[in-house]
């Protein structure tokens, strides 16, 4: 297995574009055009109260602008790769478009944007109660807002508002993102791209100056475990980008309607067209997130097998690239799971800095959702999509068959998988059962740092002392002698005549730089007061997390955690509030 130091990059020849004008053209719709509106919807997407959506694919809703939208940052790689002028980032209507106001939009883009609703399911189990009803019928997005779909270079890509106010999904909340949240998925959607992990897109970030909302947080220095004061936040929009939102819950979502086997959630056979919406989400997303993949002339039924395979593929993939970076997606649940197998959400998410295998930041997630239990809750999430997918399979005994053999499969393919990237982390050309336990539990009894450690060994060393910068705290004789142990027993599955290739490697698995919560927080802080240098250095500094960058960038950013920060509310865990 082997990750590029940097993804693939190419400053788009195709496209340049440099107006809003040339922009709007791009415009084309495929999910509004060929799937199902949401029969009750209103016609000028003034629809911001929490309902329920019986039927219908998505609901038309126009956005809630942000009052005196003011620029915070644009990631100019991606801008770069769709051929977008950096300069169209401050563009006035660009940026009334991106801050929620969709007044200066004209044709072919369209006036409202939409939302979806989808399922939730938590490791396999089916839940209705978070929805306000109780049916399931209410959840969905309740704070994005897609306002534009488009073919860029020949590919299409979606469009959405993360905090563009309330959709019918809402639940009676109020729509908003924070500042605060805004900046961290910014951040972290340039970064997990640049560390060569399949993950949606950062493109703009706007904050509003004059509207804030008060949300539940930590005050400074608070060991509390949830937060323990109200602090009134700047609202933000940030606009992700992806092929598509589809996610597992949203197969889930027409799924259920066709089969719910309990009368009391009101969705057996909701209405007359549950069974062809479910067959049309789903060709909708082979269209949107397979076509170079699939046939499209092979029939449905295997079409279907095709996806199911290739799904297994990204999702197992995706959740192997967490673990080599050291990502926990803290609430993994199928409605976070892009059915495109890419990171998805960015809520309660972290990155291990202590190698500890249960690591888990988000204050609600408990260890199931712990950063070693990731491949499980992929397993989960990856069953709940075969369970909503093989009704569309009744009919052909063949093709079902094929298909149920790629679910029981997922579990062996998924540690094959993990092994041979953790063999690739430590530059052996096989996976060693024996010496990667011993290194579990030397990791376990020490506090080692995650990212320095791996990054150190990268260069190979033949003596413990060159991994000291990587230990929190001083460890005792017995442990230096049992790492020193640990590490000859290492050296010696090495190819000692391919060191230099095999160090370089090495570093191109190994980032050098991570994200460091206490490092982020400075910089979402000083943008609560007008401040963006912070987010900015961050953003050039993440963008080129294999690198060996500069002297001051060494010291400022690899480095251990300071002690101060250990069991710091907002920096070592956090709840979901954002």
């Amino acid at each position: 297995m082997s990750y590029p130091s940097t993804p693939s990059v190419e400053a788009s020849t195709e496209t340049c574009i440099t107006t809003f004008e040339q922009f709007v053209q791009l415009a084309d719709y495929s999910l509004m055009d060929s799937l199902n509106a949401d029969p009750d919807a209103t016609v000028d997407g003034d629809d911001h109260r929490a309902r329920e959506v019986f039927s219908g694919h998505f609901v038309p809703v126009a956005p809630t602008p942000l009052p005196a939208p003011e620029y915070v940052a644009h990631s100019s790689t991606f801008f770069k790769e769709l051929g977008l002028s950096d300069q169209l980032a401050f563009d006035e209507k660009f940026r009334q478009v991106f801050s929620g106001d969709l007044s200066a939009v004209h044709g072919p883009m369209q006036p409202v944007g939409w939302a979806t609703g989808y399922a939730l399911s938590i490791y396999g189990t089916e839940y209705t109660h978070n929805c306000p009803f109780g049916t399931g019928n209410g959840y969905g997005d309740g704070r994005a807002i897609s306002v534009f779909e488009g073919i860029i270079n020949g590919q299409r890509w979606e469009m959405q508002l993360k905090g563009g106010g309330p959709t019918p999904y809402c639940r009676g909340a109020d729509g908003r993102a924070v500042l605060r949240s805004s900046v961290r998925e910014f951040l972290a959607q340039d970064y997990m791209h640049a560390l060569g992990v399949p993950t949606s897109r950062s493109l703009t970030l706007y904050v509003s100056k004059s509207e804030t909302v008060t949300r539940p947080w930590y005050s400074q220095d608070s060991c509390s475990l949830d937060p323990d004061v109200l602090v009134d936040n700047p609202v933000a929009i940030s606009t992700r980008v992806a092929p598509s939102f589809l996610r597992v819950g949203q197969l889930e979502l027409f799924a259920r309607r066709v089969g719910a086997a309990s009368p009391k959630e009101n969705r057996n056979n909701a209405h007359p067209k549950a069974s062809e919406e479910l067959r049309l989400i789903v060709s909708h997303l082979i269209e949107r997130e397979y076509k170079s993949d699939i046939n499209p002339n092979l029939g449905f039924a295997d079409q279907l097998v095709e996806l199911a395979k290739l799904f297994r593929q990204r999702l197992i993939s995706l959740v192997t690239h967490w673990l080599r970076v050291g990502y926990c997606q803290g609430n993994f649940n199928s409605d976070n799971c892009a059915a495109g197998g890419f990171t998805l959400d960015y809520g309660p998410f972290g990155f291990c800095e202590i190698f500890d295998p249960w690591f888990q930041p988000w204050t609600g997630g408990g260890q199931h959702f712990a950063f070693i239990n990731q491949p499980v809750a992929a397993d989960a999430n990856y069953y709940m999509f075969w369970k909503a997918v093989r009704p569309l399979l009744a009919d052909d005994t063949d093709a079902l068959e094929q298909f149920d053999q790629i679910g029981r499969g997922f579990a062996d393919a998924m540690q094959q998988q993990v092994q041979t990237m953790w063999a690739s982390k430590l530059g052996l050309a096989e996976f060693n059962p024996e010496l990667f336990k011993q290194l579990m539990q030397l990791v376990t009894h020490s506090d080692v740092d995650y990212t320095i450690f791996f990054r150190e060994l990268s260069h190979i060393p033949d003596d413990v002392s060159a991994l000291k910068k990587s230990f929190y705290g001083k460890t005792s004789q017995q442990f230096e002698d049992q790492w020193q142990t640990w590490l000859k027993s290492w050296r010696g599955l090495l190819d000692d005549g391919n060191l230099a290739e095999i160090s370089t490697k090495m570093k191109q698995t190994n980032p050098k730089y991570a994200w460091r919560e206490w490092l982020i927080v400075p910089a979402y802080e000083q943008a609560m007061q007008g401040d963006y240098t912070l987010v900015k250095e961050l953003q050039a500094v993440l963008s080129a997390p294999y690198d060996e960058q500069s002297q001051d960038v060494e010291d400022k950013y690899y480095r251990l955690r300071p002690s101060a920060f250990s069991d710091v509310g907002g920096v070592s865990h956090y709840s979901c509030s954002s």
